[in-house]
């Protein structure tokens, strides 16, 4: 299995392009989100998106937790019992997601309204 390569190099002296490539990711941002209400098994988020394959899900927490957004406790017993949990620097992404929500919110209306 290969991993994702970019094909054109981040800039990382652009802040807006690094967040936005720590949050691109079809699912990322519900994921956040959903962590932010607890901890969450693989399956939880499963039944939250259920549009979401396994094979993307889990790609997509991986490259979280990568990004260090976000942390996993593997339980030493069968069968195997897994928690993904929100980084102190996950936890800072709330006014990010709380913003972007806000907007989408408006955004919607504003469509709606023309």
């Amino acid at each position: 299995m290969s991993s994702y390569h970019r094909k054109i190099p981040l800039k990382e002296d652009c802040p807006m392009e690094v967040t936005l490539n720590v949050l691109s990711g079809k699912w990322k941002p519900a994921i956040i989100s959903s962590l932010f209400r607890g901890t969450k098994r693989p399956r939880d988020f499963s039944v939250e998106l259920p549009e979401a394959t396994r094979r993307v899900l889990s790609q997509q927490l991986r490259e979280l937790e990568e990004d260090g957004i976000i942390a996993k406790k593997v339980f030493e017993v069968v069968p195997p019992k897994v928690e993904y949990f929100l980084t102190d620097l996950g936890r800072t992404l709330a006014p990010v997601i709380s913003a972007l929500s806000s907007w989408g919110e408006a955004y919607d209306k504003s469509r709606q309204a023309s």
